[in-house]
């Protein structure tokens, strides 16, 4: 089988980097390790990966840059940071950049390839979906293509802002509860996960305030709605 997803691996610690390569080359998964952002970089302009992992304290170029150049070429690839810091600032931060994942050490090989593989799942079986279309008032939402459009104007959502309004859109006008957004789209509906969430709702409301027949709301204790006008 010559389909192996492929893994661009960014971590500057020698030994962890070698292991991490060969953990993932023994589960099936092609793997190309940089020891810093630039090489990074570099290895992503040059071939095409399924995911990045990598690590937030770099040299040349940290993690948290290395993925706003990459989420800047392709919007669509899920990205793992790798961290020792535990501040729920460098996470929540990981997270507005647009990270699926995030992934404090310590861990386990068997933590990071549960992660890598819940992650890759969802993006399949995203993409084996039918072509889903939805009319949010004057928006027109294509879910596969991930593109928002209204009077002709088209933006291109992440892959996560996709996924959240897909779930909105298909339980429009009605509660979509916290934790099974979280549980279907982040894996776990932990705190970071969560804090994560609210940040692509404000993104989403800002890709949608130019129809103010449209809101998302919180719903305290429970979760979301999306209002928007019911079609006939």
């Amino acid at each position: 089988m010559d389909d192996k997803m492929r893994i661009l691996l960014c971590e500057d610690d020698e030994n962890l980097g070698m292991l991490l390569r060969e953990y993932l080359q023994a589960k099936g998964y092609e793997s190309e390790l940089c020891p810093d952002g630039d090489a990074g970089y570099r290895a992503f302009l040059k071939s095409k990966f399924d995911l990045c992992v990598l690590d937030v304290m770099m040299p040349k170029k940290d993690g948290f840059t290395l993925a706003q150049e990459i989420r800047a070429a392709n919007a669509e690839i899920p990205i793992i940071f790798l961290t020792a810091k535990t501040l729920k600032e460098d996470i929540l931060e990981g997270f507005k950049i647009g990270a699926d994942d995030y992934i404090t050490k310590p861990f386990s090989m068997e933590e990071l390839t549960f992660r890598i593989e819940a992650i890759l799942r969802r993006v399949r079986g995203k993409k084996n979906r039918e072509s889903s279309v939805y009319k949010i008032g004057r928006f027109i939402f294509d879910t596969q293509k991930q593109l928002l459009t209204i009077d002709g104007k088209q933006t291109k959502l992440t892959t996560k802002e996709s996924e959240l309004l897909g779930l909105l859109c298909a339980h429009a006008n009605e509660i979509l509860q916290r934790d099974f957004a979280l549980k279907t789209i982040w894996i776990d509906d932990n705190y970071f996960n969560a804090r994560s969430m609210d940040v692509y709702i404000t993104k989403l409301r800002k890709h949608l305030k130019e129809d103010d027949s449209i809101e998302i709301i919180n719903i305290h204790g429970k979760g979301y709605k999306l209002i928007t006008p019911e079609q006939d």
